[in-house]
Order: C-alpha cells, then structure tokens, then sequence
C-alpha cells in the first residue's frame, strides 16, 4: 500500500525525494514507481509460470504512454475500450496483435481501425455488435476475430458501480444465451472465432467468485466443442484488488490458484486482464497544503489538489492513504516521521479541494499535524487517478513523473489554461 520509503530523513520513491518532485515539477503531480510496476507485472508471471497465458494490461486503469510502454518492454498484451485506447498502446510501443478490444459501445470507425491495426480479438458484448461488425469487416474484405463476453450472473462481492458481472449489468452478453451467439457468429462469413470472454468486476477481494465464474465459462466452452466450435482461448478478465486501507489482500499467486485448479489441463490459452493490481499502488497523488480553516464542529485542510484531479473519493466514498512528506509536524499515527522540525498540533482534518462543490474532498476525518505550505503523498493513486481526472472549474490537469532508481522523468507535462480552451471559439 505504501510505495514510499524513508532515505536520509526523506520521504522518497525509489531513491527520489518527494519534496525534489515537487520543487521540480510543482503541484498537484501524479507519481509513479517503475520498479513497484515491474514488480507487480512479475507476480503475475511468477503465478502464471508454466501455463500458457498472456497478461493483457487493462488500459483504462492508467494509459499514460510511459506505463504502457514498461508494460510493453516487459512483454504485456492489453485490454483496451476504445480506438483512442488502440492508438495510445500502439503509440508507445505495444503489438497490436497482442490487443483484445472489449466495451459495449463500439463504433464502425473503432472496428474499422482495430481491424486494420491487427488486433488479437473483439470482446463482443452484443447481439447487435455481432452483426454490426460481421459488416464491417465484410466492407473491408477482412474476417474479423471474435470472443463474445459472457455474463455468468456471480456476485463479485464488491462495490456496485464496479461490479460487472451480474444479470443487471450493461457489460456482457446473458450466458442463456450465449450459446445460441456463437452459433450465429458460427454462420456468419466475416468473423472468426477465437475464444471467450469473461470480467465479473473490479477490486475483487474474494477469489471464489473469479473462480465460480471461471467454472460456469468452462460448461460454455465444453458445450460449444460438442457442437464443433472449438475456441482457442479463455479470457477470464481482471480484477484483483488491491490494499487502499486495512483489506487483506492475497498474494497475486493465491488469488489466481482456485481460478487455475479450475483450469487445470485445460488446452486453450488462458487470457488475464489485470489493470489496479498492477498499477494502483505504484502511484501516488502529490499536493500541497493551501489553507487551513479551524472551525468549531470541523477542520478543513484545502489542499492545490481536488476532485478533479482524484476522482474516486467523490465517486465511490473511497478511502486513500495520506502521509505528510514535507516541512514541520509529525506524521499520523502509524507512520513514521518522514521529515520535520518542530512539532505541530495534530488535529482531525477533512482533506478538500478548491473546487466549487461539496462532494469535492479527498480523505474524510484524518488526523494530521499541517502547517499551510507541508506536502501531502495521497497514497494508491496510480489506477483511476489521472485517467479520471478532468478540467473542471478550467483546472489544467496535474503533472505525472515517474522515478526509476534514482532519476526522475517527467512523463506528462502540466497543462497550461490556454490548451483548455484551444478548440473553442467565440461567436463572430
């Protein structure tokens, strides 16, 4: 959970001082652990070793040009939504034929690029995407490759805007009817079938529903071979949660075993969509205490970082972490001093941005010694953190740095208020 370490009475990522980030770079700034990213992507080639399966890095999660090109250097695939998702992979170094397109929405401009970049497979998650893209790829003089995702209707035992797998989801074909889907892509000319898809939700915990729902996919697939369609691989999604605050949280390596006893044997290739568990705790939001207002019933610490910039907190009431890295204080219970002189007051903060709004927080009650100026490191932010944020209240997007070793390098620069409104024009 907590990617910093302590370096000559410093707080540091690797071996980079946050306050040398921010006296670069400034604030707010995402930053990122190359070594906690290779690290992560290695624990699921430790779990998977002797299988034959891909890792496709799910691009949502953070789809900085940087990340995505560790991930390829390291031999990952990816799992994209988008055609701006396909031009981002291939843009920092990634194969397209190692790319599975998934999403309810995709459009004919999306399907015509995907299918002329060469993708592995279309995650089809429709009746109507099925024949949609069976003309498509008939205008093009192509056969386009097809798994249909699959809604095996389990209880992933997480938070509902991230659960993905159940009846009432948007994402996903009925598994009762799934058959009868891949008997009509079956006849149609212009698709070819290559496997199935499944993803049952996000910040999975639990490993039993993954692997409850890995059981039903094999009945699909066994099903379908007797009736001679063979399909070449199985996608079981992604997932895996990690540690935001007190979660136990299982070594990437027993999470996937009961997924893999249940694939034990099995011919096809086996296909892994992890996007938070490999970059969720290699990134943390850097901020800076603006003002601090002492009120009767509350304390507000305004920090230069808001909603906009970290999204979860307002979304989903989530919880991240926060450590004070800069000058003066003492750290929260629990963790040890990183940097300081002379002590401050420990009071009970809420943690808000300079955004207009009242859902615009980032930590609810956290008990901090602040001084106006002091760095705060929001821990657990590398996934959904920059890949949510937005311009709201015409606020450029924060800076993004990722340290290896000892060197830091800026991977995204700070937008400046005039790129915002770049495009716009006034009425002549």
């Amino acid at each position: 959970m907590n990617m910093l370490n302590n370096t000559h009475d410093a707080a540091c990522v690797e071996g980079v001082a946050l306050t040398a980030i921010a006296a670069q770079f400034g604030t707010p700034c995402y930053v990122y652990s190359r070594a906690a990213l290779t690290a992560a992507y290695a624990s699921y080639q430790t779990a998977l070793e002797g299988r034959n399966a891909r890792i496709c890095y799910a691009v949502k999660a953070n789809s900085n040009l940087a990340i995505l090109n560790v991930f390829a250097r390291l031999g990952a695939g990816f799992d994209i939504v988008s055609g701006g998702e396909l031009a981002r992979v291939i843009a920092a170094g990634g194969d397209p034929a190692k790319v599975v397109f998934s999403g309810v929405g995709k459009s004919r401009a999306e399907m015509r690029q995907a299918l002329q970049a060469g993708i592995h497979c279309f995650n089809v998650e429709s009746a109507s995407e099925l024949e949609l893209l069976n003309t498509v790829a008939g205008e093009m003089g192509r056969r386009a490759p097809i798994a249909l995702r699959v809604n095996p209707n389990v209880d992933p035992k997480t938070h509902p805007y991230i659960s993905t797998g159940l009846k009432t989801s948007k994402f996903g074909v009925a598994f009762a009817t799934a058959r009868e889907l891949y008997r009509r892509a079956h006849a149609l000319p212009n698709l070819e079938i290559r496997g199935i898809a499944c993803h049952i939700g996000s910040q999975l915990l639990d490993p039993q529903p993954a692997a409850d729902a890995a059981g039903r996919v094999l009945e699909l697939v066994d099903s379908l071979a007797a009736e001679g369609i063979a399909l070449q691989h199985i996608d079981l999604g992604g997932g895996m949660g990690i540690r935001y605050r007190a979660e136990t949280v299982l070594p990437t390596a027993d999470y996937l075993a009961p997924m893999l006893a249940r694939l034990a044997g099995r011919k096809e290739v086996l296909f892994f969509e992890p996007g938070r568990s490999l970059v969720g705790n290699a990134g943390l939001l850097l901020t800076q205490v603006e003002v601090l207002k002492h009120g009767e019933e509350k304390n507000f610490a305004v920090v230069d970082a808001a909603m906009n910039d970290l999204a979860r907190p307002a979304l989903y009431d989530a919880w991240h972490d926060m450590v004070k890295v800069g000058a003066g204080g003492t750290a929260p219970a629990g963790t040890a001093a990183l940097m300081g002189t002379a002590p401050i007051q420990a009071r009970r903060y809420e943690i808000v941005g300079p955004i207009c709004e009242s859902g615009d927080f980032l930590g609810h009650d956290r008990e901090l010694a602040l001084a106006e100026g002091d760095l705060l490191a929001i821990l657990s932010a590398g996934a959904y953190g920059m890949a949510m944020s937005s311009n709201y209240n015409t606020r450029p997007r924060a800076a993004e740095v990722m340290v290896d070793g000892d060197q830091m390098h800026l991977i995204r620069r700070r937008e400046e208020v005039a790129q915002l409104f770049a495009l716009e024009s006034v009425l002549p």
